[in-house]
């Protein structure tokens, strides 16, 4: 197929996208990110020639990707179109291994073509944290730490955490999340030094949650508004990539204290909740150490990015 061939497919499918009920049309979800894993890989990258100019599509053609995983062409290709009924798990090891998938792209494949079934109810429940985890998180002094949950809703935090990124009790639930304050809020721009690098994160992570959930209507309904609402976040949104919660370093540019650099840990919560735990620190003895002393000093003077607050989170 050439490349207005596979435009034109890949225009019939953005329009079906939306889905129906609220929620996001995973079929389409499935074909755009085989189609974009394909589009960024070259022939020479896989040890096939390549053809130069002559090529009509980015990256490997249909039928390059289905001889490099050992199916048939018209396998491939019923998969890439969304459909993926009945596809064995040894075909999507073959197809990923093709694709030189990172292990959040196998599990994200994996999600889209044999997806779990999930009941309504849980979907639309809302999320609860277990009562020892925000005793645990009131006794961490000195250590920024929130919980999010589906959505990167941001749950219960510290003081301290409010005191770094802002004192989130002022704002309404539906607004405690970290995909909206990313992409809605000025703010946030100026406290990420590397704010770039911060809303792919946040995208990616949101693909990785739709992929397990795509018959979410929250998720499906937060990311039409963000879409809406920022050109960046359509830009990063289109690109399929998927990512988890893992571990770094993140540089923050603070109003009160000037510039920090915390070392961030995500823990994945064991008890079937999908909630992660974040926990950020600073190098003992560094100037990132001593303003975090500060900011625990100020107390609830230092629980708003951008001003003063005397109000306690509750």
């Amino acid at each position: 197929m050439d490349e207005r061939a596979e435009r034109a497919e890949t225009g019939e499918r953005a329009a079906e996208h939306g889905g129906a009920g609220g929620t996001l049309d995973r079929r389409a979800e499935l074909s755009e990110f085989l189609r974009t894993r394909r589009a960024r890989l070259k022939p020479e990258d896989v040890g096939l020639p390549d053809f130069g100019r002559h090529r009509r599509v980015p990256g490997l053609r249909r039928e390059e990707l289905a001889q490099l995983a050992g199916v048939s062409v018209a396998y491939y290709t019923r998969l890439e179109q969304g459909n993926g009924r009945n596809v064995s798990a040894e075909v999507l090891d073959a197809i990923a291994r093709a694709l030189r998938l990172n292990d959040a792209e196998h599990a994200h494949l994996t999600h889209l073509a044999k997806p779990k079934q999930h009941k309504k109810k849980q979907v639309a429940r809302t999320e609860q944290v277990r009562g020892a985890l925000g005793q645990l998180l009131d006794t961490m002094d000195g250590v920024p730490a929130y919980i999010t949950g589906r959505r990167s809703d941001i749950l219960v935090w510290n003081r301290m955490a409010a005191a770094v990124f802002g004192d989130w009790s002022e704002l309404a639930p539906q607004e405690r999340n970290w995909a909206r304050l990313v992409f809605l809020r000025p703010e946030y721009r100026d406290l990420f030094v590397d704010w770039d690098q911060k809303a792919y994160d946040m995208v990616s992570f949101l693909r990785m949650d739709a992929g397990c959930h795509p018959d979410d209507p929250r998720l499906a309904a937060l990311v039409g508004e963000l879409s809406v609402k920022s050109e960046d976040f359509r830009r990063l949104w289109a690109t399929h990539d998927v990512k988890e919660k893992s571990y770094g370093v993140k540089r923050l540019m603070h109003p009160l204290v000037g510039e920090l650099a915390l070392n961030f840990e995500s823990f994945r919560l064991t008890d079937g909740t999908e909630q992660t735990l974040i926990t950020y620190s600073a190098e003992p003895g560094s100037p990132s150490a001593e303003a975090l002393r500060l900011l625990a000093s100020w107390g609830t003077d230092a629980t708003r990015v951008g001003q003063d607050s005397t109000t306690p989170r509750t």
